[in-house]
């Protein structure tokens, strides 16, 4: 489940813990630190109200897809977190 934070987005700013990298190819070959990709998948943990005519679209507990580097990289509480904006995730899964 998705964690509460305390800080609440503004606007049409959505809050999203990446996914893990993967380890491992499709073969089974371990993936090194140094050759992983970003992840592009994540969890929605916190959504802003929206704009004056647009709500916002995600709800908390979605899985979304971004792109490559959307967002600002954030620490909470020591977790790493995206925060971008709602037209930066490409879709809901």
């Amino acid at each position: 489940m998705a964690k509460k934070l305390n800080v609440t987005p503004l606007h049409d700013r959505v809050i999203v813990k990446p996914a893990p990298a993967e380890e491992k190819t499709a073969g089974g070959i371990i993936i090194p630190d140094t050759a992983k990709e970003k992840p592009q998948r994540g969890t929605v943990i916190a959504a802003g109200p929206g704009k004056k005519d647009e709500p916002v679209t995600v709800k908390e507990g979605n899985t979304v897809l971004y792109g490559k580097y959307a967002g600002t990289e954030i620490t909470i509480d020591g977790e790493d977190y995206l925060i971008m904006r709602e037209s930066d995730i490409l879709a809901i899964v």
